[in-house]
């Protein structure tokens, strides 16, 4: 097995310049152990001790508006929001966490689960922001939205917001539609972990580059390049070294989701409901999904949410990249706020009058 401490050689490469390793507590790492990686934001960072994990965020807006929780994407960082933070604050308080294993948080190997980011989050509220919140999340932000609508404290959530996330999707055995492996992010994530290790233990960036070309099954490459054409965005790589890639090992294997299938989760959702749906696309020789949740999977949400008695609003926006909030924020904050409005939590933002056009929502 690798060590969970980094060595010299590999925080040179992630920093650019020369290092010395900070201890390792537990086999877990904290910001300072890689301070050299981080670049400076647009908005102040915090920091607070959760127990387990310092948990690093940005917060942004006046303590009299309704405040927003938002939860960046896989490999994404709080900074991902800061244009829709910015955007935001005009009517809200506005918070974006570094999630365990990702930004300035802890980094906790062995230790990435579903249940122990909501539940880092259900802390998190309690310390923090110390009031009721709206929640946000992209992708796997989006399916620990999900968690929140389920699983907070009675009184902690008012309304979620699952941005294009991979429900179902993003499990080994779902219950409905295509797995993790069937999909293009699946094989991506084996790739990193692969060539990058736990904790950046392997470090060949150079060799995870030529995997991409040489080790993802033939449909994915052909699929990305129809969907970056379509949605007339070229690729955006992740800052991977803000990353514990020990996260896609866990989302590859399962791990993520033991104790916490999705269908369970979502049969508990107690809050309103949006989901906004992206770019998708079944390959037609190999059956894979391109994109982060299929028409399937969403109207089997829609039917766990709405048979627990809870309003499910759909947005459905097939031109648009994975990421809303990162691609076009006037579009994210005027979606998000019209449906916060339109559920009595908050005013809506009019940014925008040239929103990509949508589908309706299904009824």
């Amino acid at each position: 097995m690798a060590s969970n401490q980094p060595s010299g050689k590999l925080l040179d490469s992630l920093a650019g310049g020369s290092t010395t390793p900070g201890k390792c507590q537990g086999g877990y790492l904290e910001a300072s152990d890689r301070e050299s990686i981080f670049r400076k934001h647009a908005f102040p960072e915090h920091t607070v001790d959760l127990g387990e994990v310092r948990m690093n965020y940005a917060v942004v807006g006046s303590d009299s508006n309704p405040a927003i929780l938002l939860i960046p994407a896989q490999a994404e960082s709080w900074w991902g929001y800061e244009e829709a933070m910015r955007l935001l604050s005009e009517s809200y308080q506005v918070y974006a966490v570094d999630l365990r294993g990702q930004g300035r948080s802890t980094w906790t190997p062995g230790r990435y689960s579903l249940d122990n980011f909501g539940n880092d989050l259900v802390r998190f509220i309690d310390l923090v922001i110390k009031r009721p919140v709206i929640v946000s999340g992209l992708s796997s932000g989006g399916v620990l939205s999900a968690w929140m609508s389920a699983f907070a404290k009675p009184g902690q959530v008012l309304g979620c917001v699952y941005e294009d996330p991979p429900l179902f999707a993003s499990e080994l055995t779902p219950a409905v539609g295509h797995s993790i492996r069937q999909s293009i992010a699946g094989p991506i994530f084996r790739i990193w972990h692969k060539w990058l290790g736990s904790q950046w233990s392997v470090g060949d960036a150079d060799g995870m580059h030529r995997a991409m070309a040489q080790e993802l099954p033939g449909w994915i490459p052909k699929a990305m390049a129809t969907m970056m054409e379509e949605t007339k965005i070229g690729p955006v790589p992740p800052d991977l070294k803000e990353y514990d890639p020990e996260w896609a090992e866990a989302f590859w294997t399962g791990s993520v989701a033991v104790g916490c299938e999705h269908e369970n989760m979502l049969k508990h959702v107690k809050v309103p409901v949006l989901l906004t749906h992206h770019y998708r696309r079944v390959d037609p020789h190999s059956g894979g999904l391109a994109g982060a949740i299929s028409d399937v999977q969403v109207e089997h949400v829609k039917n766990l949410v709405e048979g627990g008695g809870n309003s499910f609003s759909y947005r459905s926006f097939p031109q648009m990249p994975h990421s809303m909030h990162g691609h076009d924020p006037a579009c994210y904050v005027a979606t998000v706020t019209a449906w916060i409005e339109e559920k009595g939590l908050g005013k809506a933002s009019r940014l925008s009058s040239d929103l990509p056009s949508r589908d309706k929502a299904r009824m």
